[in-house]
């Protein structure tokens, strides 16, 4: 058997293969697959006469436009290693980012400055490159790193997980033959797939790769105002967090609108609540897929509308369930989840110590607690982790923690997440104030946001004489957080 070519081969041949019909719906304008692969020329020759070689550090700041999509195929066809960077992080953190990119490509008038290091390349320039009408060379090296996917940059500045090209290549979303089960149910419902902020975002592309190779178009909305956008762009299907879940379905039973076309909603990023699963199916029908995964892993397992609500589904990945050491338990025992998938990372970038501790002899250690039934479905019951989870970005509470006790007012701080109608979960802070003072919610606030970002900043403040302690003296959060 030939050997397969590597990432992003498959999306090559994808809009080769569909020529004139749609793939990209934006701002009116509708983009067949000969056209947008002929703006992957476009790019692919432009960065390679800039100097754009395998293995150096591309970062894309882009939209998501059928432009901005071929920039990203056309860094991972000449080889690079791609860094996106998402809108919300802070000035710190995107030079973080950065920092470590022989190349920026942007579409924006406000990207970074021609004093920082690297080379800033602007994508109308790259697109204006000659197109000579061949399929683009793919130069991407196997055990190369393709993109390095960030964490939220909650312990002050992002973890970026290393992703290879070989992995890309053998992730599922580009191989039919390979789609589970409940994939394959999914990939039938994608002919219309609503996509929106950026493509940095790993679920956003890793979706929209599904769509076209299920043979759907992607549409774009800016901004996804729901249910609205929905219905403008007739789409069949979107990525939709648990928050705005919940705001699709009271706006639907405030002040319905006809949804008859939508097919399938794709929670991921945070656990939804069986109530909550239950509600949205008797308002918007059976739409919902309840995907779980990981930065590090991708796709971890996925139920369909047709299981039962709290479920994960059968992982059609290797999971074990282990006890604190390191065993694994038979089905129905609670223990941390350790899994294996064809596209992981290989570790996080330049962190030798943390890769350790959560990369393990080719497992992966997902710091979450859950169990396997009878049946071999998931149930997620817990995590190890001291995070919040806001807008299905995980964000740890000790950096929160620790930047809240250098206030002046602030004696000690404990965070703990809450439950939030509008972005899921939201940080609330309980406070020992310093003697002779009274912290403020807004200074504390401003004083998250301009380190960790907004996402971060505490939404809800209590002020405590003492933290209550567990019975081996640790603060009790289960009882701060239970009121």
């Amino acid at each position: 058997m030939a050997e397969r070519e590597q990432f992003p081969g498959g999306v090559l041949d994808l809009l080769d293969a569909a020529g004139d019909r749609p793939v990209f719906e934006h701002a009116g304008r509708v983009v067949s697959g000969a056209q947008l692969l002929g703006a992957v020329r476009r790019v692919t020759n432009g960065l390679r006469q800039h100097g754009v070689r395998p293995g150096d550090g591309v970062a894309v700041l882009l939209g998501v436009d059928p432009e901005a999509f071929a920039a990203v195929i056309a860094a991972h066809a000449v080889g690079a290693r791609v860094v996106g960077v998402r809108p919300g992080l802070t000035g710190r953190q995107q030079e973080h980012l950065l920092a470590d990119t022989a190349f920026t490509v942007t579409d924006r008038a406000d990207g970074p400055g021609a004093g920082r290091s690297g080379r800033v390349l602007a994508l109308d320039d790259l697109l204006s490159a000659a197109d000579d009408g061949v399929r683009p060379r793919v130069t991407a090296r196997p055990r190369d790193v393709a993109r390095l996917i960030h964490t939220s940059g909650s312990t002050g500045l992002p973890k970026a997980c290393a992703q290879t090209y070989a992995a890309m290549t053998a992730a599922w979303a580009l191989r039919p033959e390979a789609w589970p089960p409940a994939v394959r149910e999914l990939a039938a419902r994608l002919d219309r797939f609503l996509v929106f902020g950026t493509l940095a975002s790993q679920v956003m592309m890793e979706y929209g790769l599904l769509t076209l190779a299920a043979g759907g178009v992607l549409v774009t909305a800016d901004p996804p105002v729901l249910p609205d956008a929905l219905v403008r762009h007739r789409a069949t299907a979107s990525v939709i967090t648990v928050a705005r879940l919940t705001q699709l379905v009271a706006s639907q039973r405030r002040s319905p609108v006809d949804l008859g076309g939508l097919r399938a909603l794709m929670v991921s990023g945070s656990p939804l609540a069986p109530g909550r699963l239950r509600e949205a199916a008797d308002v918007l029908g059976p739409v919902v897929f309840h995907g779980y995964g990981q930065t590090e892993t991708g796709m971890i397992s996925m139920a369909t509308p047709d299981d039962e609500p709290g479920s994960l589904g059968v992982p059609p990945v290797d999971l074990e369930v282990r006890d604190a050491s390191g065993h694994p338990v038979p089905p129905g025992t609670d223990g941390e989840l350790f899994v294996r998938t064809p596209s992981q990372s290989t570790g996080y970038w330049r962190e030798p110590a943390l890769t350790a501790e959560v990369f393990t002899d080719g497992w992966v250690r997902t710091r979450d607690i859950g169990h396997l039934d009878a049946e071999g479905r998931l149930w997620l019951t817990g995590r190890t982790r001291d995070v919040i989870i806001v807008n299905a970005n995980v964000h740890y509470a000790g950096p929160v923690e620790r930047l809240l006790a250098t206030h002046p007012s602030v004696a000690e701080a404990y965070v703990v997440a809450v439950p939030d109608d509008s972005t899921g979960e939201a940080v609330h802070a309980f406070v020992v104030p310093a003697a002779g003072h009274t912290p403020d919610l807004g200074e504390l606030r401003a004083l998250v946001t301009a380190e960790l970002g907004g996402a971060c900043a505490p939404a809800r403040l209590t002020l405590i004489t003492e933290v209550p302690l567990t019975p081996a003296g640790k603060p009790d959060k289960r009882r701060l957080a239970a009121g």
